[in-house]
């Protein structure tokens, strides 16, 4: 083999090694995605039983001491008794959440946790029909102990739902 012949088979072999890296860095990215994604549907859904079923003692953990919390209707607040407060006066008994599960994304936060978006409808608490929708971010930090909190939270786009999104939501099981 000549000099130009052994650089362009170098090269080649070398190309393919940072592909197959990058292909495996890329599988595993997915992989942890996947979990991440997994891990916060999961919390999702323990934090809103526990606000659908008014236990404001188990829905309080799931928030960091100094939660920032901003609502479009209903302005910030800054502290996790305050969220609670809130939630028991204006939620509790009257309003259930219903996650829109299509809408649901993750993203990592590198050396940190995860952002969540995405939206979510609220019924009458008796079983009765859905009125209204709101897109959601949370921000959540996974401690050292691995326990997750929320540290953001912003709820925001609220709006009432058209004849159609009512019609849906009353048809589902």
């Amino acid at each position: 083999m000549n000099r130009s012949s052994t650089r362009a088979a170098f090269a080649t072999l070398a190309t393919a090694a940072l592909l197959a890296t990058g292909l495996s860095v890329r599988a595993e990215e997915a992989e942890d995605d996947a979990a991440l994604t997994q891990t916060i549907t999961a919390l999702d859904a323990k934090v809103f039983d526990a606000y659908n079923r008014c236990d404001m003692d188990t829905f309080s953990r799931y928030f960091s001491p100094t939660v920032e919390f901003y609502h479009d209707k209903g302005g910030a607040s800054f502290d996790r008794a305050t969220v609670v407060a809130n939630t028991r006066k204006y939620i509790c008994h009257k309003v259930r959440r219903e996650l829109l599960p299509d809408t649901l994304k993750v993203y990592p936060i590198k050396d940190y946790g995860a952002i969540e978006e995405g939206e979510h409808r609220f019924c009458q608490v008796d079983g009765g029909p859905c009125e209204g929708a709101a897109k959601f971010l949370m921000i959540w930090q996974r401690g050292k102990d691995g326990a997750w909190t929320m540290t953001r939270v912003v709820s925001y786009g609220h709006r009432a739902l058209t004849d159609a999104e009512k019609a849906a939501s009353s048809a589902k099981p």
